[in-house]
């Protein structure tokens, strides 16, 4: 995008992580914010961070898996935002860790419907208006894990792979539109992502946490490379030393997920 001063960008997980952190760096190069949580509390601080820099925000609460909740989502923000929406980062993410083998269907379903269903609704209910605007652009935050499988991580890395897929089409049929489309595959990120996702063992969420908080890069430094995608209208963001190494090496040895990242999940415990 050539302007994003003066511009409304819809963020969904706006809340904490990613989310928090793009709708902050959104509102600091000129953007006002409809920020989309289920967590209305949280939202509260996230929009006084975009009032700090200088723009508005309003706030809505929603679940991103929820079909009606999401049909009727831009109706509120053009409704609270001029009639005008010409950014939607569609970043709300959950996980499960579970061996395949105990992996709950429900559990199953209710990731599909956050992180799979969340970016469709989000692309389907927004896109009539991005094509209304002179220019506009859609984030569909994706993951490592829709670039490299992780075992213990299949519904997850379904999820992901599925946003990547869906996020390619979407681009091919936008090509020569006003709307452009960015895939985001962060890697080791520290965000709350853990907090709100199911573990079959909390011993194994520990040391995820662990080593999120070790090794994971800032969030806003993440949001800082989505921004500058949006203004490139970069196709695909890796984010992270470690993603790119990680796709770099399946790329050379395509063994690589099964017989190193298999062999560390077992020597960690985690399987």
């Amino acid at each position: 995008m050539r302007r994003l001063t003066g511009r409304v960008a819809v963020v969904t997980g706006a809340a904490s992580g990613i989310g928090q952190a793009v709708s902050e760096a959104l509102a600091r190069a000129g953007c006002d914010l409809a920020l989309v949580d289920l967590d209305a509390d949280a939202l509260d601080e996230t929009a006084r961070r975009v009032a700090a820099a200088g723009r508005r925000a309003t706030r809505h609460v929603a679940d991103v898996a929820d079909r009606a909740r999401m049909e009727a989502l831009p109706a509120e923000v053009l409704a609270g935002h001029g009639g005008h929406v010409h950014v939607v980062v569609n970043n709300a993410g959950v996980n499960v860790a579970s061996p395949f083998e105990s992996h709950s269907l429900e559990d199953f379903e209710w990731i599909m419907g956050v992180n799979l269903w969340g970016v469709v609704h989000g692309c389907k209910f927004f896109l009539p208006h991005l094509l209304r605007e002179d220019e506009a652009h859609l984030v569909n935050v994706s993951s490592l894990a829709g670039l490299v499988p992780f075992a213990g991580q299949t519904s997850y890395c379904a999820t992901k792979f599925a946003v990547h897929g869906f996020s390619e089409c979407l681009a091919a049929e936008l090509s020569g539109t006003t709307v452009g489309v960015t895939t985001v595959h962060p890697g080791t990120v520290r965000t709350n992502i853990l907090r709100s996702s199911r573990f079959s063992d909390t011993a194994i969420q520990a040391k995820l946490a662990s080593l999120m908080a070790r090794y994971g890069l800032p969030a806003e430094r993440a949001a800082a490379l989505v921004l500058d995608a949006i203004r490139k209208n970069q196709p695909h963001l890796v984010i992270g030393a470690d993603a790119r190494l990680l796709v770099a090496a399946r790329r050379l040895w395509p063994a690589f997920p099964r017989v190193v990242i298999g062999n560390l999940y077992r020597r960690l415990g985690l399987g």
